[in-house]
C-alpha cells in the first residue's frame, strides 16, 4: 500500500515567528509525509524569504510570492513597484508556484482604494506570469468574486474560506480552490463548507503561525504536521474513506500548482 502524501498549501515560512525553526518544521514534515510546503508571503521581504527557502528546502518548500492587505497601509508607490518588479524577476524560477498572499480586507476599509490597487497590480502580475493566485477574502468574498472574472488567471484559491455560504456555489462553479486548516477538526461553520465543497476543488493549509487554541492543536506551534489531522477531519465530514481524501487533496494540489510530487517510497 502506497504511504499517504500531504500537502500545506498556505503556510508563512518567511514569518519571523519561524526564524531558526525552518529545518525543524520541515524535518517534522517529511517525517509525516507533508511533501509540499507552499510558503506565502506578505510584502518584499517575506517573498524574498520565501525564495530563498524554497531554494534552499527544493523539492520540498515551494514559493508563493506576493503583497498581503494587512501590509498596504504603509506601502509606498517605491515599494509597490520594487515588489513587483522582484516577483516578475522569478519567472523562471520553478520553485516559485503562485501569486500570494494578496487580496483585500474589511477591516483595513480606512483605505479600501489603496487596497484595490495592490490586489488589481498582484492579479495583473499573475496573468503576465501565467500562475495561480492565493486570495486573501475576509469580509470581502463576495466583492472579489464579482472582480475575478474580469482578470485572465490560471487558477484561484479562496484560502481559509469561511463565509458567506451563499457565494461558495458561484465560486465553485469558476473552478475555484478552497482551502481549509485546522479548523475543520471542530468548527462547525468550517465542517459546512468541506461539506459543501466538491473534493475535487479541496486543497488543505495551516497558515501557520497562526495559533489554533482549541484540542488537539492548543499550546502548539502550528505546524505541516497537522494536516494528517485535517485530512481526518476532511474524511469524517465527507463520510469517504481518508486514503481516497488524501489522494485527491493530493492531486488537486498537483494540478493547481503545477508540480508532480512524486515520491521514492511510493512503491511501499
Amino acid at each position: 500500500m502506497k504511504p499517504l502524501r500531504y500537502v500545506d498549501a498556505h503556510i508563512h515560512l518567511s514569518d519571523e515567528e519561524y526564524a531558526g525553526k525552518i529545518d525543524e518544521i520541515v524535518s517534522e514534515a517529511k517525517e509525516q509525509k507533508v511533501v509540499a510546503l507552499i510558503s506565502n508571503s506578505m510584502d518584499l521581504k517575506t517573498s524574498a524569504k520565501s525564495v530563498e527557502l524554497a531554494a534552499k528546502y527544493g523539492g520540498v518548500v515551494y514559493a508563493a510570492l506576493g503583497i498581503h492587505p494587512w501590509n498596504v497601509n504603509t506601502l509606498t508607490e517605491d515599494v509597490l513597484l520594487q515588489t513587483y518588479e522582484y516577483i516578475l524577476k522569478q519567472q523562471q524560477n520553478k520553485a516559485v508556484v503562485a501569486i500570494g498572499e494578496v487580496g483585500l480586507d474589511y477591516k483595513y476599509d480606512k483605505i479600501w482604494n489603496k487596497q484595490l490597487k495592490v490586489f488589481d497590480e498582484m492579479l495583473k502580475l499573475a496573468e503576465k506570469m501565467d500562475l495561480p493566485v492565493i486570495v486573501h477574502s475576509r469580509g470581502t468574498t463576495v466583492k472579489i468574486v464579482e472582480m475575478l472574472p474580469s482578470y485572465r488567471l490560471k487558477k484561484v484559491l479562496l484560502h481559509w474560506f469561511s463565509n458567506p455560504i451563499s457565494v461558495l456555489t458561484k465560486a465553485i462553479d469558476r473552478g475555484y480552490y478552497i482551502s481549509e486548516g485546522p479548523p475543520t477538526v471542530y468548527s462547525n461553520g468550517i465542517r459546512e463548507v468541506v461539506r459543501r465543497v466538491p473534493l475535487e476543488n479541496l486543497l488543505t493549509e495551516t497558515d501557520g503561525p497562526v495559533r489554533y487554541f482549541k484540542s488537539p492543536f492548543d499550546g502548539k506551534m502550528t505546524s505541516p504536521t497537522f494536516i494528517p489531522t485535517v485530512i481526518n477531519a476532511i474524511a469524517e465530514v465527507k463520510r469517504m474513506n481518508v486514503v481516497e481524501v488524501a489522494e485527491q487533496i493530493l492531486r488537486n494540489s498537483e494540478k493547481f500548482f503545477g508540480l508532480r510530487l512524486s515520491s521514492e517510497d511510493e512503491s511501499a
